[in-house]
């Protein structure tokens, strides 16, 4: 199952931690003549080029390197990252990482592009951006694509056995204020950004809220809520559905689609109060040593068939809307969330790079899990 593979992608991928956050303390950003775009030469020979891309393993075709040099001429080498701290260590370290073309989330391009660590997108040598929706340039972390090229997407809720509930549920509060017959049949994720979420949008509040006022209550509505858990669950939380453990979770859309491969009663819905919208991105290295490879590679990941094995495979809804209309009309049936449109994914409220509050959201997540 796909899910197993991508287990260490998705659950430690909340926005800046405090590893990231000293990381980019070290590094201490780049001079002004770092930070301006380099002149790249469109009619460059790939042929002399090599570049290295860091992605989530089983996140691309296998055979994506030999199809890339094929269609371009440029060799590729692809190494993995199991998450987006482990990539922004590498990348934040001060010297050259040897890394061409990254794959991190938002937020992380949103920090890494505030250091002067990428390249800006030469929209000219990435023609494919066309095939984006319109929407995937409205992304409030990097709106116009101008250092960042969208690759996945999505968003949060409730994923629930419609066999095992009364009635669909339809806000935050039925996960953290469950009816009887529902305590302790319930699972959250414990990594910030989502541990926070369902408490956010219940109160009315931002996903990227630093208010010390608003975050005191959003932490009372979750240490109220813990006790009627099942577990904190950031990785098997669709298995549990599986298996009637749990009759409802909060989950990433892409996630309920493995339950549902499994139960067809295993159904996603986000709640009333709304909800997130994550991104998964490829930025180019200011270090590149072969930056029009790099673009090429971006340029030909757009390409729709190449995004419609990402849709197909992962069971994620992707940015690039010419593949997104490639995919069966059953593979959409089977799977509702494929179904959603690039502008009901923009109503999601994209999470941004919490720069110094990421400490205060990380100290929170402690006190909330250890409870009692």
């Amino acid at each position: 199952m796909k899910a197993l593979a991508l287990t260490g992608r998705r659950s430690m991928v909340a926005a800046a931690s405090l590893v990231l956050a000293a990381a980019l303390a070290a590094c201490g950003g780049s001079d002004g003549d770092d930070t301006a775009a380099a002149d790249l030469d469109p009619d460059a020979d790939l042929t002399k080029q090599s570049i290295v891309v860091s992605n989530w393993a089983d996140y691309m075709p296998e055979d994506i390197a030999t199809k890339f040099e094929e269609a371009t001429g440029a060799s590729m080498e692809v190494t993995n990252h199991a998450t987006n701290e482990e990539i922004m260590a590498k990348l934040t370290a001060g010297s050259d990482s040897g890394i061409d073309v990254a794959f991190v989330s938002g937020q992380f391009a949103q920090a890494l592009a505030e250091q002067g660590l990428v390249e800006p997108i030469h929209a000219d040598l990435v023609p494919n951006l066309e095939n984006l929706a319109e929407p995937a340039t409205k992304l409030s972390y990097d709106e116009g694509n101008e250092y960042s090229v969208p690759y996945t997407w999505g968003t949060t809720g409730i994923c629930y056995r419609a066999d095992l509930v009364d009635a669909p549920p339809t806000s935050w509060n039925d996960i953290l204020e469950p009816a009887d017959p529902y305590k302790g049949k319930v699972t959250m994720m414990a990594t910030d950004r989502w541990l926070m979420l369902p408490a956010q949008k219940a109160l009315g509040y931002s996903a990227n809220t630093t208010d010390e006022d608003e975050m005191a209550e959003v932490k009372d509505k979750l240490v109220a809520a813990k006790k009627n858990l099942l577990a904190y669950d950031d990785t098997t939380f669709y298995e549990r559905l599986i298996s009637g453990e749990a009759v409802m979770v909060e989950a990433w859309d892409g996630w309920c689609n493995y339950g549902t491969a499994e139960n067809k009663d295993i159904v996603f819905t986000v709640p009333e109060e709304g909800s997130d919208l994550w991104v998964d991105t490829m930025v180019v290295l200011k270090t590149s040593k072969n930056k029009e490879a790099a673009h090429a590679f971006i340029n030909y990941l757009l390409e729709p068939e190449n995004g419609a094995w990402a849709a197909e495979n992962i069971l994620y809804n992707v940015p690039n809307q010419k593949a997104m209309d490639m995919l069966p009309a059953e593979l959409k049936a089977q799977y509702p969330p494929l179904q959603v449109t690039a502008e009901e994914l923009l109503e999601g409220e994209s999470l941004t790079d919490l720069g110094e509050a990421a400490t205060m959201y990380t100290q929170l997540v402690t006190e909330i899990t250890s409870s009692k």
